[in-house]
C-alpha cells in the first residue's frame, strides 16, 4: 500500500473512534459537558482539582462541573481535531506522491469538509444543542468517514475489482444508498430530539401500532431552544412521531436491501450480499435491543457503528456499480 492508502486507512479507523464517541457523548447527555469551545470551561482539558472546579463554576455558574460529563466531550473535541491533523496529512501527501488531480482534489475537500464539522462543534455548544445544528455535525461524522474510505478506494487498486461487472444494479443500489442516508439522517435526528425511548415497547409503539404523533412538531427544522435543548424541549407526541418514522423507514430500508442482495447473489459480487445481510441483521437485532433494554449504553453506541459500517458496504456497492 502506499502511504496515501495507509493514511487514509487510519483515517477510517479513527472516523469510526469519533463516530462512537460523538454517540457515547449523545447518549451520556454530555453535549454540554464543556459549556465553551474549544477548550472546557476555560482549560485546555478540563479542571481537575477543587481550585480549578471552583474557578470554572464561577466563569458558567449556570452549568455547574460535572467530570463524568466533562470527559466524553473533551475525549470527542481531541479525537476530531487529531483527524483534521489526518486531513491535513493526506493534502501533503497527495501533492508529494501523487500526481493524480482526483486525489487531490478530494484531499482538499475532505480538510475543507472537517473544517466545517469543527465549525458545526463549536455551534453546537454555542447555539446549546440547537437540534439542526447538533444533527447536521453528527451527520457530518458519517459523511467524513464516507469521504476517508472514498479516498482508500481511489488510491489503492483492488485488481479484484476489475473483476466485478454489477453495472446493471446502478439504479437500486443508488436508490438504496440514498434511502440508507435518509434512515441514518432519522437516527441521527431521534437522538438529537431524545426520541430513543418515546416507543418503549416492541413491535408497538405505545401499546398501538398507529400511536398518537405529532409530525409538524416532531420534524420542525426551526425549534427554539430556551436556555439549552439538553434533554429535550418536545411534547411525547412528536417524540413518538420522530421515533416511528425511524421505524417505517427501517422497514424500507430492510425491502430495498433484500431486493439488492438478491440480485447480488446471483452476480459475481455475491459476497457483498453476504455482508450486507449479515449488518442488515445486526443492525435490526441492536435497535430491538435499545428498545426492549432501555438503550444500553455499548449497544446505542454499536447501533452508530454498524450503521456506518452498512453505509460503507452499501457505498462499495455502488462505487463498483457506477465505475467506468
Amino acid at each position: 500500500m502506499n502511504q496515501i492508502t495507509k493514511l487514509s486507512f487510519i483515517g477510517i479507523c479513527m472516523a469510526f473512534v469519533v463516530i462512537a464517541l460523538g454517540a457515547w457523548t449523545r447518549l451520556v447527555d454530555a453535549g454540554l459537558g464543556c459549556p465553551d469551545w474549544p477548550g472546557c470551561y476555560g482549560f485546555i482539558v478540563f479542571p481537575t482539582n477543587e481550585a480549578e472546579i471552583a474557578l470554572a463554576e464561577s466563569r458558567y455558574p449556570m452549568f455547574p462541573y460535572d467530570i463524568n460529563k466533562a470527559i466524553p466531550e473533551v475525549v470527542h473535541r481531541y479525537f476530531a481535531a487529531a483527524l483534521g491533523l489526518v486531513a491535513i496529512f493526506l493534502v501533503y501527501l497527495s501533492f508529494k506522491n501523487t500526481k493524480d488531480r482526483s486525489i487531490r482534489g478530494w484531499s482538499i475537500f475532505l480538510l475543507f469538509f472537517i473544517c466545517c464539522q469543527g465549525l458545526f462543534g463549536y455551534l453546537t455548544v454555542s447555539l446549546k444543542l440547537l437540534p439542526i445544528i447538533v444533527t447536521t455535525h453528527l451527520f457530518g461524522g458519517f459523511a467524513t468517514l464516507t469521504l476517508f474510505y472514498f479516498l482508500y478506494l481511489k488510491s489503492r487498486n483492488f485488481e479484484i475489482f476489475n473483476q466485478i461487472n454489477i453495472s446493471n444494479l446502478k439504479a437500486i443500489a443508488g436508490v438504496a444508498f440514498l434511502v440508507l442516508i435518509f434512515q441514518i439522517f432519522l437516527g441521527v435526528w431521534t437522538s438529537t430530539n431524545y426520541a430513543s425511548l418515546a416507543c418503549a415497547d416492541f413491535p408497538t409503539c405505545q401499546g398501538s401500532y398507529l400511536p398518537e404523533m405529532d409530525f409538524k412538531s416532531g420534524f420542525n427544522l426551526n425549534q427554539e431552544v430556551g436556555p439549552n435543548y439538553l434533554y429535550g424541549l418536545l411534547d411525547n407526541p412528536a417524540r413518538v412521531a420522530i421515533h416511528y418514522s425511524h421505524r417505517v423507514t427501517a422497514i424500507l430500508v430492510t425491502i430495498f436491501f433484500l431486493i439488492l442482495m438478491s440480485r447480488l447473489w446471483f452476480s459475481n459480487a455475491a459476497p457483498l450480499a453476504s455482508t450486507l445481510g449479515i449488518l442488515l441483521l445486526t443492525q435490526i437485532t441492536l435497535g430491538i435491543i435499545n428498545v426492549v433494554y432501555v438503550l444500553p449504553l455499548y449497544v446505542a453506541i454499536a447501533h452508530n457503528l454498524v450503521a456506518a459500517c452498512l453505509l460503507l458496504a452499501l457505498f462499495t456497492i455502488n462505487y463498483l456499480a457506477w465505475k467506468k
